[in-house]
């Protein structure tokens, strides 16, 4: 879920026991993805598989993270083709050819996980695939540059400079940002921006990095219930998001989307990326 832009915080950074924790709230939103991945299929609805990650969450003895923050309504959020992020979960029936971004937070133990996945129903057009596929590669190339040393504009400008070698629209209004005992703290990761540019990283800093791309323009908008964020052109837009500690030689990436990749093997109706 991205940062919700408020007045400048302190950075807080994380003890090994602090980040081991933060892992383990992460390894479940990722089981609770997986679980939906096993799911989602031509037919299903946004709700069904809210109301199945909510169960699965509270199966683990933990609390989903976004119910109820700043007044959203569900356990996920669920966001179909042109919408972004957000999404509200609601009775729509995916379709063959649909794109279903999965966003998704536990606390568990005092502290946050978050992670993101998007989802290819059936006979998705090549041009919405590729857009997939880049999304997911340039989060690895903001992971990369995650390391004790660098600046947060070089994060941001790893993922900027490989979507727009594929013209891709990268949004601007929406950031990552740093997670622990809270659901959002300092610093925002923004998925644009200058190399050399940005606070310095330490180890210890753990953030969600999430490009949310969209294969038209980057002009958003977002809807009357003032949460889902849609593209203006209407185009499709991705989003994929790791949580990740900042360390010497390599960011250790603390959410496993392999957990939800297996998954998605198993069901013959999602496409692999």
């Amino acid at each position: 879920m991205f940062f919700k832009r408020t007045a400048r915080r302190e950075v807080y950074y994380k003890t090994d026991d602090e980040v081991e924790a933060i892992r383990k709230s992460c390894l479940m939103v990722c089981g609770t993805l997986a679980h939906v991945a096993s799911l989602i299929k031509p037919g299903v609805t946004g709700n069904q598989i809210n109301t199945a990650a909510e169960a699965y969450i509270q199966d683990l003895k933990a609390i989903p993270s976004f119910k109820n923050y700043n007044g959203f309504p569900a356990a996920l959020c669920v966001s179909v083709n042109e919408q972004v992020v957000h999404g509200f979960p609601t009775d729509y029936s995916f379709k063959d050819g649909d794109i279903v971004s999965v966003d998704c937070g536990v606390l568990y133990d005092g502290f946050h996980g978050d992670a993101a996945y998007t989802f290819a129903i059936g006979e998705v057009n090549a041009d919405t695939m590729r857009l997939l596929k880049v999304t997911k590669e340039s989060l690895y190339k903001g992971i990369e540059n995650a390391v004790e040393g660098k600046r947060i504009g070089d994060v941001s400008f790893a993922i900027e400079d490989y979507c727009k070698r594929y013209h891709f629209g990268v949004v601007r209004e929406l950031t990552g940002h740093g997670i622990g005992r809270n659901l959002h703290e300092e610093p925002e990761v923004p998925n644009y921006g200058r190399r050399g540019s940005g606070m310095v990283l330490k180890s210890g800093l753990v953030i969600a990095i999430e490009p949310m791309i969209t294969l038209g323009k980057r002009d958003i908008a977002t809807l009357s219930d003032n949460w889902t964020i849609v593209t203006r052109d209407k185009k499709p837009a991705a989003h994929f998001e790791h949580t990740i500690v900042v360390r010497k030689q390599k960011a250790d990436i603390l959410s496993d989307h392999s957990m939800i990749e297996d998954a998605l093997k198993n069901n013959p109706e999602l496409r692999e990326i």
